[in-house]
């Protein structure tokens, strides 16, 4: 800034100087004025215009202020000065995650909030007072670029909440993670989350044994180790809090393990079952349950279906791609009678396909269906001792009719063979015998 003080002060006093010469000169002339009224009435005087003399009381300042220097603004603008409205709607932005105001705002006012807010807010301000879908449109794109609307009701809050949960359960690491960073999401999402789709369940983390150090301990032996409480992530509190649960889709397994691979990453205990068998029990909203991929033999099967046994509102079951053999499927067969099931996908498993007695299968006048010939064009795949196969008036399609046929066919030819040269299909131990001499 420039010095102003020192400016105006020489110029207020010239002005006052000037003012009390002009006044003395008047003066003189109107005393002077008897003598010379004869004389001609030219003056210098006269041409000088009389000062305009102000009549407020703050003349001095006003002079002052016309005659400071102005130093320059960087911070002044043309810019138009925001609207009240736009700093409280900034202000509330800014404020939002302390000082959440939203319902109390008219409409137009709370979709320009809601249009600012940042996708990082914490879920404990966001989730029960937020219902907008272009704002958790906006949280799910931000997470994951590629979201399928249609999977979650077409609901994006579903979307993000679903997900969300499931990410958590993905990451979870027993004996590890605390279990209350899942629980504590209940009372946030238990009203949007219908479906949990779960393809990785982590085992707990195994420490090395620690070095032998030459003295026995009293109280145990050495290469004992402390068991964990856990195999997988137990569902249990969850989906009891999840009273709106409908679908759940679970794959026990790890993914990305890398060079890290071992066979026991992909097995489902028996720890496990009995736990997701207590689950599915005490979980009456499930409509839809599937488990696949996971190594489930014919006991674990036997176990999970017995409590689905008059489950209310079961409608599909999907245990593809395990190891279920025969006892699983009358397992299977007898939840049919027993529940509301309306799908049941058995694909890719070992019925019929360990069974070395059976010849015969008479499954005619059932409403067995096209997918039911699918099922059992499966189980056919591996058979080798099945000859006769009825499925007159079953609804199967002829597709299924003629590949069953075709799988039956040689199964037949394979036993004239065997009855023709039974020598052919021994063992070679078998056929060294006393009877049948090496040449």
């Amino acid at each position: 800034m420039l010095p102003v003080t020192s400016t105006q002060e020489p110029v207020a006093a010239a002005t006052s100087a000037r003012s009390r010469s002009f006044l003395s000169t008047q003066d003189r002339s109107t005393t002077a004025g008897p003598a010379l009224s004869s004389g001609p009435k030219v003056s210098k005087a006269s041409t000088i215009p009389p000062p305009v003399k102000s009549k407020g009381p703050n003349s001095g300042a006003l002079v002052r202020q016309m005659r400071r220097i102005i130093a320059e603004d960087a911070e002044w603008s043309l810019a138009t000065v925001p609207l009240l409205t736009e700093l409280c709607i900034q202000h509330i932005v800014k404020n939002f995650k302390n000082n959440p105001i939203l319902k109390k705002l008219p409409p137009q006012h709370q979709q320009k909030v809601l249009n600012h807010l940042p996708t990082d807010l914490p879920l404990a301000v966001t989730a029960n007072l937020i219902d907008d879908e272009s704002y958790w449109h906006r949280c799910c794109v931000q997470r994951w670029p590629v979201c399928h609307l249609d999977f979650h009701g077409s609901s994006w809050k579903r979307v993000f909440f679903e997900r969300h949960l499931e990410n958590l359960i993905k990451h979870f690491i027993p004996g590890t993670t605390d279990p209350a960073v899942i629980l504590d999401l209940l009372p946030l999402c238990r009203t949007y989350v219908r479906r949990i789709r779960v393809d990785q369940f982590l085992p707990p983390v195994q420490l090395p044994p620690q070095p032998y150090s030459g003295e026995q301990s009293d109280s145990g032996s050495e290469g004992e180790m402390d068991e964990p409480t856990m195999d997988h992530y137990q569902l249990g509190d969850l989906v009891a809090g999840l009273n709106q649960l409908e679908e759940l889709d679970l794959v026990y397994g790890v993914k990305d393990c890398g060079m890290n691979f071992e066979w026991n990453l992909f097995l489902f205990t028996y720890r496990d079952c009995h736990s997701l068998a207590a689950t599915l029990k005490a979980c009456h909203t499930l409509k839809i349950f599937r488990l696949t991929r996971s190594k489930v033999d014919d006991d674990k099967a036997r176990i999970l279906i017995r409590s689905l046994l008059d489950h209310p509102a079961l409608e599909e079951l999907d245990l593809s791609h395990n190891l279920i053999g025969d006892r699983g499927a009358r397992a299977a067969a007898k939840l049919l009678s027993h529940s509301r099931l309306r799908v049941l996908s058995l694909a890719n498993n070992q019925v019929l396909s360990v069974n070395t007695t059976l010849i015969s299968i008479n499954l005619s006048c059932n409403h067995i269906g096209p997918d039911g010939g699918k099922q059992l064009l499966e189980g056919m795949s591996d058979n080798k001792t099945l000859l006769q196969f009825d499925l007159r008036l079953s609804d199967v399609t002829q597709e299924s009719e003629y590949l069953i046929g075709q799988a039956l066919c040689t199964n037949r030819e394979e036993a004239r063979q065997r009855t023709l040269n039974p020598s052919h299909f021994l063992s070679p131990l078998t056929a060294k015998g006393p009877e049948n001499p090496a040449g």
